[in-house]
């Protein structure tokens, strides 16, 4: 598999399941998504996920040592990681870990003022990850409490909406701030629960959206794999999706839809 110079600087450049169990996860998402997996080459608690070949996700058996909750990070590419950090710094966020240097490259887990952790990858990436590819990651959402204010915080930290063309756009649309990298929607953040007025209890997250073909089938095979589903399959104003969360914890969304 081969590597690019650069992501687009503060678009994602991969996702990855934070979980307890790589063996369980791997049957899970095995049997939901239809994934084969390699081993990583950060050691044996790690393991890419593959989708006729090409990596779409990783996952780290490490949540238990970090003292995380299993959850599925999504990590945005950077020049440097740390004037990044310290532009999270200075906002009145927190950098958690790192950067620290990790194969080709150095990696950082963060959270933003609401606490919704993020990662940031400074270094190649491989060519062919990409948001939007059947199989690979639809896009990804933040779920905030202010999208407006947590759009300010990213598009100051990664660069966003600078009118240069090496970084993303951002515009508002369906109620939420869109960002686009290469003429395609590759996160959005929106306020408050999908579908619903601004909550103030609800847990600021990064949530990623796989494509998959029957998002019913996807369901039943959750289920029978011992998952659960968190929002039962219905239309959206892209597609149809279901929320599924994975026996471990991990939660994420299925969708037939695109927002590019």
């Amino acid at each position: 598999m081969s590597l690019t110079d650069r992501a687009v600087p503060g678009a994602p450049c991969w996702v990855s399941l934070l979980t307890g169990d790589l063996a369980g996860a791997q049957a899970f998402y095995g049997a939901v998504m239809g994934w084969t997996f390699r081993r990583g080459s950060f050691g044996e608690d790690f393991s890419v996920a593959l989708s006729d070949g090409r990596p779409v996700a990783g996952i780290g058996n490490i949540a238990r040592r970090m003292g995380v909750p299993v959850s599925w990070t999504s990590y945005f590419a950077v020049e440097d990681a740390d004037v990044t950090a310290a532009r999270i710094r200075e906002r009145s966020a927190t950098v958690a870990v790192g950067p620290l240097s990790v194969g080709p490259g150095r990696a950082a887990l963060a959270a933003d003022p609401a606490g919704a952790v993020f990662g940031f990858w400074e270094g190649r990436t491989l060519r062919e990850w990409q948001i939007g590819r059947l199989g690979a990651p639809a896009w990804l959402e933040l779920r905030t409490r202010d999208a407006f204010a947590s759009a300010i915080f990213y598009g100051e930290v990664f660069e966003w909406a600078t009118g240069r063309p090496d970084r993303c756009e951002v515009r508002y649309e369906d109620e939420a701030v869109m960002v686009r990298s290469g003429g395609r929607t590759v996160a959005c953040l929106r306020g408050g629960a999908i579908e619903a007025a601004p909550d103030p209890q609800i847990r600021p997250r990064w949530h990623v959206y796989f494509y998959v073909d029957d998002v019913e089938k996807a369901a039943e095979s959750a289920l029978a794999a011992g998952g659960t589903v968190a929002a039962e399959p219905g239309e959206s104003e892209v597609g149809r999706e279901a929320t599924l969360r994975d026996p471990d914890g991990g939660l994420f969304t299925v969708t037939t839809g695109s927002r590019s």
